[in-house]
This record gives C-alpha cells, structure tokens and sequence, in this order.
C-alpha cells in the first residue's frame, strides 16, 4: 500500500497541472514527501517484523521435523514391542518342552531391549512434550510483543507525517462540509460548461 502511495504521489508530481499552479505543486511536493517518509517507516516496520516475529517463527517450526521424527521412532519400537511379545506370548502358551522353552528364552531375550528402547522414548515423550507444548507461550510472547511494539512505532510516526501534511497543505478555518460545499460549487461551474453538457 506504501509503494502505491508513493507513485501515486510521484505521478501527481510529474503530472502538468504541477508545473501550472505552484500552489498545487507545494501541496503535491509535501504530498510526495509524505509518503516516501511513510514507505520507509513502513519498510522499517517490516524489517522489525520480519526479525522479531516471522524468524523467530521459523526457527520454531524448524522444531516440528525433529519432534515428529521422535514420535515416529518411538511408534516404530511399539511395533517392534508388540511383535516380539506377542512371539513370547505364542511360546508362553505352548506345551513347556526342551526346543519350545530354549525358543521361548531366546524370545525374552530380544524382547528385553526393544522393551527397554521402547519405554526409554516413551518416557521421554511422555516427559518432554508437556514441556514443548507450555513452552510455546513462552516463546511466543517476545515476538507477540515486538509486533505490538513495531505496529505502535509505525502509526504514531503516521500520526505525526500525516499531521505535518495536514499542517503543510491545509487551509485554516475550513470545515469539512465547507470543503464539501466548496467542491460541490466547482464542480457545478463544470458541469455547467457546454463541453461536459449530458446529451
């Protein structure tokens, strides 16, 4: 919005009528100056913005891959988990003879660290992600903050540009429905004209 501000302004400015009223090409001139003031607070807002908020938020998502990755692991060793015990369960219910229980051994045995794996990043995720979770607020709020921050800066700079416009090209006195009337008036001597004249 800016940017279009700023051409329409430059547009104005090299437009003829400039050149035909000085007048008019101080208002257009501190019309001009207005809004490249205005472009570049507006570039620093979004500078400010981009550093305190959309980075910040970058490097939080960056987290998610990592996070899900460990969620994954640990849904992989629960399938592992289950279909190991479910083998010494197998071995468990058959008749307890010689080759049945040195299976049923060898089933315990490498059951034992996939259980343990298992319940290692379980708890882990267990511990961990109400923590990851709470901290969000926490990471959050700086950069909620500096955006509020930033979003103040810029409209009290507005304020004071567009009140030293206003302060630059207005006429003192008038109200707005005087500038109304005042319009209404020239713009009936145009009509008015025979050129303009409705067929």
């Amino acid at each position: 919005m800016s940017k279009s501000a700023v051409k329409i302004s430059s547009d104005l400015l090299s437009n003829p009528l400039c050149e035909q009223d000085p007048n008019f090409l101080a208002m257009v001139t501190a019309l001009d100056t207005a809004m490249k003031r205005m472009d570049s607070f507006n570039q620093e807002k979004v500078n400010q913005i981009q550093k305190t908020v959309i980075e910040p938020l970058k490097k939080f998502s960056s987290v998610f891959p990592s996070l899900n990755m460990a969620v994954k692991r640990r849904e992989q060793t629960l399938q592992d988990y289950k279909r190991l015990q479910s083998k010494v369960e197998k071995y468990e219910e058959k008749e307890k003879t010689g080759p049945i229980l040195a299976k049923l051994h060898q089933a315990r045995e490498e059951l034992r660290p996939v259980k343990e794996d298992f319940e290692a990043k379980n708890k882990q995720l267990l511990e961990e992600m109400p923590k990851f979770y709470s901290s969000r607020i926490d990471y959050f709020e700086p950069s909620f903050e500096s955006l509020i921050r930033a979003q103040v800066v810029y409209y009290t700079e507005m304020h004071k540009i567009f009140s030293d416009l206003t302060e630059q090209i207005d006429e003192p006195g008038l109200t707005d429905e005087q500038r109304e009337k005042e319009n209404e008036a020239k713009l009936s001597e145009l009509r008015a004209l025979s050129i303009v004249a409705d067929d």
